[in-house]
């Protein structure tokens, strides 16, 4: 008689991380986790407003700062953006994670324009000085720009740093992807890539590699001007507001702790277009 295959201990330990026990639990609202959002700023007047219209007032006042340069302290934050991305951004993750911290870093100013020096004084800040937990970045850099190596290299330093403080990137894949490759997608696995896709529940997500971009997740917005487009902009707080859903239950996570629950809960996702 053949001896019995022993069952497998690690399907059955992950049999119990299921989306229904963790992302529906009652305590996932993203409570005392610190999210940043790189991005165009944040109009505060705007995501209170939606707050509001869900009936989840928003738990603590936005702080941030705007960066001019690539040295010193940013300018105070006055609740307003330089452009609705960054609202739309910031409108996802607390439609997903309505109680989080959140904090915006406004690289684009008063210019409307960000050059690659600033960004990474700013990922700094957020991870250095405001000690955010999350790092949403749904904006990317054109290989182009990241010339000499050298360039690409500190953007590339800059992630790891953040890594190596337990902080978990997420960004934002180019909308043409993988016809066209943006940075800081490119640099998984330090952070978490998104690409975009169109799933019939806003907790959805997949883990899909596919050039060095991992993940995919909801990419429609629910406020601003192009909100209906289909874009990694908004595919990327999506999976933030889901990852700080996972963090509120577990705040000492590590981002590869967090990346591995990402992918286990993706397992029970069937395929959707």
């Amino acid at each position: 008689m053949a001896p019995e295959t022993p069952p497998d201990v690690f399907a059955e330990i992950f049999r119990l991380l299921t989306p229904e026990r963790v992302l529906d639990d009652a305590r996932a609202t993203g409570r005392g986790v610190r999210v940043c959002i790189l991005d165009t700023g944040i109009d505060q007047a705007v995501v209170t407003r939606r707050c509001e219209e869900r009936g989840q007032p928003l738990r603590s006042p936005i702080q941030g700062g705007v960066f001019i340069s690539a040295t010193g302290p940013p300018l105070p934050y006055a609740g307003k953006a330089s452009a609705p991305h960054g609202t739309t951004v910031a409108d996802i993750v607390l439609t997903l994670a309505p109680e989080v911290e959140l904090w915006s870093a406004d690289v684009f100013g008063p210019r409307g324009l960000c050059d690659v020096e600033t960004l990474l004084h700013a990922l700094r800040w957020a991870v250095e000085q405001w000690r955010c937990k999350i790092v949403n970045l749904s904006l990317g850099i054109p290989e182009s720009r990241l010339t000499p190596l050298p360039r690409r290299l500190q953007l590339l330093r800059a992630i790891e740093e953040a890594y190596s403080r337990d902080v978990l990137v997420v960004a934002a894949a180019h909308n043409d992807h993988p016809l066209t490759r943006s940075y800081p997608a490119v640099f998984a696995p330090p952070l978490l890539s998104v690409d975009k896709r169109l799933f019939g529940d806003a907790l959805r997500f997949a883990y899909a590699p596919r050039h060095q971009v991992e993940f995919q997740a909801h990419a429609r917005g629910y406020v601003g001007p192009f909100r209906d487009e289909a874009a990694t902009s908004w595919a990327a707080p999506h999976l933030t507001g889901i990852a700080a859903r996972i963090l509120s239950l577990r705040p000492d996570m590590k981002p590869f702790e967090l990346k591995t629950v990402l992918y286990w809960l993706s397992r029970h996702f069937e395929p959707t277009s």
